[in-house]
C-alpha cells in the first residue's frame, strides 16, 4: 500500500512541526505549512490524501480554506483542528465537507487514529470510483 501523503496546516510552527515528525513516524509522508495561503500552494503543487488543518490562522481561516480546498480536490480528505471552545466551527466544517474534526489540545494517537481513518475512507473512495467506471466501459 502506497504511504498516505499528509498536509499539516497550523499557524502555530512549533506545534505544526511537532506533529508532522510524530505522524512522519508513523509512516506517512508528511509536509507542514502554516497557513491557508501557503495550504492551497502546497495543493497546487502536490497531491495530498488527507489535510489536517487548524481553523483559527491569520489571513485565509481554516473554513475558507476548506471551501477552496474542497473546490479544487474533494476527494481529499480533511480533518479540522479546531480549539477554544468552538465546536460549532468544526461541526460547520464538516458540514462543508470535512471528514471529522478534533478539539485542541490535541491527543496525538487520535489524531493518528482520524488520519489513518480518513485515508482508508479515501481508499475505499477511489476503489469504488475505479470499479465503477470500470464497470461502464
Amino acid at each position: 500500500m502506497k504511504k498516505a501523503r499528509v498536509l499539516i496546516v497550523d499557524d502555530e510552527e512549533a506545534f505544526a512541526n511537532n506533529i508532522a515528525k510524530l505522524i512522519a513516524k508513523r509512516g506517512y509522508d508528511i509536509k507542514a505549512v502554516y497557513n491557508g495561503q501557503s495550504a492551497l500552494q502546497a495543493l497546487d503543487e502536490d497531491d495530498f490524501d488527507v489535510i489536517v488543518l487548524d481553523l483559527k490562522m491569520p489571513g485565509l481561516d481554516g473554513l475558507a480554506t476548506l471551501k477552496i480546498i474542497k473546490r479544487k480536490k474533494p476527494s481529499v480528505e480533511v480533518i479540522i483542528l479546531t480549539g477554544h471552545g468552538s465546536m460549532e466551527s468544526g461541526i460547520d466544517g464538516i458540514e462543508m465537507g470535512a471528514f471529522d474534526f478534533i478539539m485542541k489540545p490535541v491527543r496525538f494517537d487520535e489524531l493518528h487514529d482520524k488520519i489513518r481513518q480518513a485515508y482508508q475512507r479515501k481508499l475505499v473512495h477511489e476503489e469504488n470510483s475505479h470499479n465503477f467506471m470500470g464497470n461502464k466501459e
